[in-house]
């Protein structure tokens, strides 16, 4: 339980995204409190950050974004991160845990795997955004499925 934040409450997952008004948010509150595979909770027009849920054994999924450099936050939970040149040469491996910030240079491959025992609950910001405004995928099946 976390202590009485004087934080706005964080927004529910169904809500609009926040951006690209002023915005201010108890974002470990925001993070613990999201259930769906990514919500978009703020898109600027050069940042986005979206909140991520990641399943017992689930993973973000292989990707790589050419142009967005990209940040992700571990709230709570551990994993496993890969990173590497070419989608079948992760040469950088990390375990991660909580208060773990992972930085991914554009043009980089990566995956962030959840190995832990509950959900891994994690904050991803994109510079520039990549993804549409106000998104909101209760899956990553249908955050794949959306994405083609």
């Amino acid at each position: 339980m976390l202590p009485h934040s004087p934080w706005p409450a964080p927004a529910p997952a169904r809500s609009m995204d926040h951006g690209p008004q002023p915005f201010v948010v108890d974002i470990q509150k925001a993070t613990l409190h999201n259930h769906t595979y990514r919500t978009a909770l703020w898109t600027g027009r050069h940042l986005q950050l979206t909140l991520m849920s990641i399943p017992i054994g689930g993973d973000v999924g292989l990707e790589m974004h050419p142009h967005v450099d990209q940040f992700l936050r571990i709230e709570r939970g551990s994993g496993m991160v890969q990173m590497g040149a070419n989608r079948d040469a992760l040469t950088f491996h990390q375990p991660v845990f909580e208060d773990a910030a992972i930085f991914i240079p554009a043009g980089t491959w990566h995956n962030l795997t959840n190995t832990g025992q509950m959900p891994l609950k994690l904050y991803s910001i994109y510079a520039p955004p990549n993804h549409r405004p106000g998104v909101v995928q209760e899956t990553k099946q249908i955050a794949e499925m959306e994405e083609r």
